[in-house]
């Protein structure tokens, strides 16, 4: 928008020319006797007029431009919670008993969860036959978000490791100052690799004050799960049933005070979104930057007035007489 300032040189240079140009002319013998007179204080006015619209010009580019002040910081007590969200990303969550698909489905859940969780601290873990941390704890529910809807099959090695997903999870919320820690597991299926048993994960969750709220994904009966990739690249899918470890998944939520849903759809997520509301909150003290917020007032105020000078002007002193 700035570049809108080099509009002031042609205006200048045709100001300045139409006004080399214009001789005014009047049905005399001659016009010798007005050459001694003093320049009317009029003329000056007139290009004092004209310099005060270049001045409003500049003041709605840079209004256009968007000026903004940074660097402010922000300090205030809230309430609050950890959490942990641990997701599932093995090749089994992108089965269609969920639209488009499991992984998809649980994201966009997740990421509404995380939008609406403005004053607690947060992780985001993922895992499948291996597990990662993907965003440590953090209050930046903008860095919480993309991460979330940027996370897609393949990051990790396939196979489902549910004890090691735990064990990253609670690496980070072990150390967190809240008194309520939670991790929301999200899974379809059943440990089959990794180093950690999911129990043993439970245990220790249990003697760090750590509840676990285990969700199975998936519908009843039987799912269209991709089995492999034809030659155009596209995933070919095979109706399978579906298996998931109800008997663990609940066994992991009753060792560390939490429940257990099984998610047959994004609608019943909602319970556990509820429960985490009436977890128990700590009072902590938050430090927040602001990276930048419009400051266009000031130059808004001095084109106002602007303008409003040379209104007056142009219709009170250099009004036209026809």
């Amino acid at each position: 928008m700035l570049w809108l300032l080099l509009l002031l040189v042609p205006l200048i240079a045709w100001y300045v020319y139409s006004n080399r140009m214009a001789h005014p002319t009047m049905r005399m013998s001659t016009t010798m006797p007005f050459d001694s007179m003093p320049t009317s204080w009029k003329v000056y006015f007139k290009h004092l007029l004209f310099g005060v619209k270049l001045a409003a010009l500049v003041c709605l580019i840079v209004i256009l431009a968007r000026p903004q002040t940074y660097d402010s910081w922000e300090t205030g007590d809230v309430e609050g919670t950890d959490i942990i969200v641990a997701l599932d990303v093995s090749t089994s969550m992108l089965a269609k008993d969920f639209s488009p698909n499991r992984l998809d489905a649980a994201k966009e859940v997740a990421t509404k969860f995380v939008s609406g969780r403005e004053h607690d601290n947060i992780g985001f873990v993922v895992f499948a036959g291996e597990s990662f941390t993907q965003v440590p704890m953090t209050m930046d529910n903008a860095t919480l978000v993309n991460s979330i809807q940027q996370v897609h099959i393949g990051v990790l090695e396939d196979g489902t490791a549910i004890g090691d997903g735990i064990a990253t999870a609670i690496n980070r919320i072990k150390d967190g100052k809240a008194k309520s820690k939670s991790i929301i597991l999200l899974t379809d299926g059943s440990n089959n690799t990794g180093v950690v048993a999911p129990l043993t994960a439970a245990q220790v969750a249990k003697q760090h004050g750590v509840k676990i709220y285990t969700i199975g994904v998936g519908s009843n009966g039987s799912a269209p799960y991709p089995v492999a990739i034809g030659f155009d690249g596209s995933i070919q899918y095979q109706t399978m049933p579906v298996v998931i470890d109800e008997g663990t998944l609940k066994q992991i939520a009753q060792t560390t005070g939490g429940k257990y849903f099984r998610a047959t759809n994004k609608g019943v997520l909602q319970q556990v979104f509820d429960e985490i509301d009436q977890l128990e909150k700590t009072h902590l003290d938050v430090q927040r930057f602001s990276h930048a917020y419009d400051n266009y007032m000031p130059w808004a105020v001095a084109l106002m007035c602007l303008l409003l000078f040379y209104v007056l002007g142009e219709y009170t002193v250099m009004r036209h007489i026809p």
